[in-house]
């Protein structure tokens, strides 16, 4: 059985969280997943359509776990750790646009 990795500070997970988005192919479908989670909350902020809202994790995950099950072939971290996991998209997600980590 796998113990829990847990994690005392961001800055500690996200090491961990790169490491498991290794794959290239994952990586690209998170960028897509979150530019349309971006998308999405502008176009439904805009417009007051908050119904729009409920699209959100539709967007956003549906493209990350294509990544992990298909081509990193592990279980997504928000399995295990929801909250950082969200905030290492996000932190990817620039990180990715700065040149930081490789599409």
């Amino acid at each position: 059985m796998e113990t829990l990795k847990t994690f005392d500070r961001f800055a500690d997970f996200y090491p961990y969280y790169l490491h498991e988005h290794r794959d290239s192919t994952c990586r690209r479908l998170h960028f897509i997943g979150t530019s349309l989670v971006i998308l999405i909350l502008a176009f439904a902020v805009l417009s007051a359509n908050w119904t729009l809202l409920w699209v959100l994790p539709l967007a956003g995950y549906a493209f990350a776990w294509v990544g992990h099950f298909f081509f990193e072939k592990n279980r997504p971290a928000t399995f295990k750790h929801p909250f950082y996991s969200l905030l290492g998209d996000f932190v990817m997600y620039k990180d990715m646009l700065r040149g930081k980590v490789p599409f």
